[in-house]
């Protein structure tokens, strides 16, 4: 799929949104992709996961054993890219703050992962849910998300394939321009209740 042909899927399902968000990383941005709506319809989905499998190189899709994503937003991306490239789909949760595989999933001694996620902001939970399958014995020889937003910055410490990169504008808290502090700053999520000044909305 090319750049114009992922956007145009996000775009039907009205997944491509404006605003003033607050990101998952605690940064701000006008724009923002809902991955979860835009994985909402299996079909698309499905594309949209078969057309990310194909960027993966052959020699690294033919080594890998498992996909494993973080929750909750990485678990229907997982699901879907485990059934594009025929492997098994675990998560990751944190039921005590920190990743971990529960709900007996398990990964075989040096079994190689590719870790899938939706969007990649600025790489840190990639980083700690890469951290839980590598303690949980999985070895894992690269990444991919839906979404890049990170704008080239993201280090996941291995090879990463994003199906599209966007690259929008991010802000801290504190340096928001006035024209995006002048609009309700709102949790992807959370949309009918906008957050207060510096708190997320729930």
């Amino acid at each position: 799929m090319t750049e114009d042909e992922v956007l145009a899927e996000f775009r039907a399902a009205e997944a491509l949104l404006e605003g003033h968000f607050i990101l998952s990383s605690g940064l701000r941005s006008p724009r923002y992709l809902q991955c979860a709506r835009v994985l909402m319809n299996p079909a698309r989905a499905a594309r949209l996961a078969d057309a990310l499998a194909a960027k993966i190189p052959a020699e690294l899709r033919n080594r890998l054993q498992a996909v494993v994503s973080p929750a909750m937003g990485g678990v229907i991306a997982g699901h879907e890219m485990g059934r594009a490239l025929g492997l098994d789909a675990m998560f990751v949760e944190r039921p005590t703050g920190t990743f971990e595989l529960r709900r007996g999933f398990t990964l075989a001694p040096g079994q190689t992962v590719l870790l899938m996620e939706d969007v990649v902001t600025t790489g840190l939970s990639s980083r700690e849910a890469i951290k839980a399958v590598e303690d949980a014995g999985g070895n894992v020889i690269a990444a991919a998300a839906l979404v890049d937003r990170s704008n080239g910055s993201a280090d996941l410490g291995v090879p990463f394939f994003p199906l599209i990169r966007l690259d929008v504008p991010t802000y801290s808290a504190d340096a928001v321009p006035p024209e995006l502090a002048a609009i309700p700053a709102i949790k992807p999520g959370s949309r009918t209740k906008p957050a207060l000044d510096g708190v997320e909305a729930s």
